[in-house]
């Protein structure tokens, strides 16, 4: 079948960017005087929102220094947030392709919301994405599937009209919340393990066989 509806994450589901969240991270974690991560690691620290990604890097015992650690993240990373970070390859033809088949676009994304609507302004814009939503005050993040519901209320569809993609276990355990057609994508920051054992209904190695499983191709 095709699909009405297809709400995507953001940050390594369609946007690469794992090397600016790290070096962000670690500019705080260097001005605190706290061990800095290599790169690999922030594949299974990001993805749950920065304030569990700067808990979460600066490790048990530190919680005295998260407010300061948070104001330097965004010290950092508002300047430097596209240093590094572009679309993964076909995403663009894929959104395309999806547009003009008059699929409905959204992304539900657990960065806070100013940042997600950057990011689409300044990488996904021309797209025509119908609703975007980042982690918002009063409003559970994912896996909570609070923002994917609103999203589909935004658009119009029911659960069964819509498609959610993303990168990661917490993306996954939304779609199947939120009662949704869940699709995971390989090209993003977890294993594909990850996925299939968090309840991916398909997982995607590229952007045209997304593209095909929307629009029922």
């Amino acid at each position: 079948m095709n699909y009405e509806a297809a709400i995507f994450d953001l940050d390594g589901t369609l946007v690469n960017s794992l090397r600016d969240l790290a070096d962000a991270v670690n500019y705080a974690l260097r001005e605190l005087g706290r061990p800095m991560h290599e790169l690999e690691a922030y594949r299974y620290l990001v993805g749950q929102g920065v304030k569990n990604l700067i808990r979460d890097a600066l490790g048990a015992g530190h919680e005295g220094l998260f407010e300061e650690g948070l104001r330097l993240f965004h010290e950092y990373y508002d300047v430097h947030m596209y240093d590094h970070t572009g679309l993964y390859p076909g995403v663009g033809e894929m959104l395309r392709e999806l547009k003009n088949g008059g699929v409905k676009l959204g992304v539900v994304s657990n960065k806070p919301d100013g940042a997600t609507r950057e990011v689409v302004t300044k990488l996904l814009d021309g797209y025509g994405f119908d609703v975007v939503f980042g982690a918002r005050e009063g409003v559970a993040i994912k896996p909570d599937p609070a923002g994917l519901r609103e999203a589909m209320d935004v658009v119009g569809v029911k659960p069964s009209e819509c498609v959610y993609v993303g990168d990661s276990k917490v993306d996954m355990l939304t779609g199947k919340a939120g009662g949704v057609m869940t699709v995971g994508v390989s090209w993003g920051f977890r294993e594909v393990e990850e996925l299939e054992q968090n309840g991916a209904d398909v997982v995607v190695h590229d952007a045209c066989e997304l593209s095909r499983i929307i629009l029922g191709k």
